[in-house]
């Protein structure tokens, strides 16, 4: 009898002990399985904060490049895909006459918004209003190109010019000026000089400006459907294209050239596109 109270006493025993043992086999895998938690926890984090870091880095990257186009390596430029790029060259002998109303009136404002060198051109802030053809267009700003970034018959022009309007309806429409060694032009000296005498400032200089002086008395034109000639090279731009170029001297190329040369984009496949020809 003694024997059997003495054996269950053990029995008791042995088992208290295993439900210790079991019970801190249980704590260090909860301890085990915490941390692993934990592990994976900051894993995410650090990598959740990498992508953030890379994505930022990229962004930042990205918006660089398009403040400072490569014109050395245009082919590594975004690309929207399409077959109506610009600029071209115009063979006049193949411009078609327009048979449809084509005029244009242009009444640009001569208080100038801003003039600022965004990092691949000259671009002056403006208002204003054309009227192609019927039809009403803003003007949001205009900027320079040098050497000229269309070509007449394979020839090309020292300073080209693009008046960006925008419709309404979000349609774009680009006036295109060529300027050729001559005399002297007092609305792009006026220019040359803003950017010069604040260079280093961060407001708008309030310039005046005879916008008229900056484009030809006879404003005939061609016109063909086509890009912007910028990334990201958006299709479906209305491109007027002035026949007629305007003067500038020997010393103002010189000096728009010391900011900007070799900002022109390459010619661009015409293909099947038309180019018509309005007569003023």
């Amino acid at each position: 009898m003694n024997d059997a109270k003495g054996l269950k006493k053990y029995l008791a025993v042995l088992g208290a002990f295993a439900l210790l043992g079991l019970s801190g086999c249980n704590q260090e895998e909860a301890a085990e399985a915490d941390s692993s938690v934990q592990a994976t926890t900051e894993q995410t984090s650090e990598g959740v904060a990498q992508e953030a870091t890379e994505e930022t880095t990229e962004e930042t990257t990205e918006a660089a490049s398009e403040e400072h186009l490569d014109y050395e390596n245009q082919d590594e430029w975004d690309f929207e895909s399409g077959e109506m790029q610009s600029p071209i060259n115009i063979e006049t002998s193949a411009a078609e006459a327009m048979s449809t109303d084509g005029s244009l009136t242009l009444d640009y404002a001569e208080e100038i918004i801003d003039v600022i060198d965004n990092g691949h051109s000259i671009e002056i802030e403006d208002g204003g209003q054309a009227t192609i053809a019927g039809r009403s267009f803003e003007l949001a700003q205009f900027h320079l190109h040098s050497p000229s970034e269309h070509t007449v018959d394979g020839e090309s022009f020292p300073i080209e010019l693009h008046f960006v309007h925008k419709a309404q309806d979000g349609r774009l429409a680009v006036i295109a000026v060529f300027f050729k060694e001559g005399t002297e032009n007092a609305a792009f000296q006026a220019i040359l000089d803003d950017v010069k005498a604040n260079e280093e400032a961060t407001i708008a200089s309030g310039l005046s400006l005879n916008v008229a002086e900056l484009l030809p008395a006879n404003k005939s034109y061609y016109h063909y459907l086509g890009s912007l000639t910028t990334p990201p090279l958006t299709e479906n731009v209305e491109w007027y294209v002035m026949a007629n170029p305007v003067e500038v001297s020997a010393e103002q190329i010189a000096a728009f050239n010391e900011y900007y040369q070799g900002n022109n984009r390459e010619v661009q496949p015409l293909g099947e596109r038309s180019v018509l020809k309005y007569e003023e």
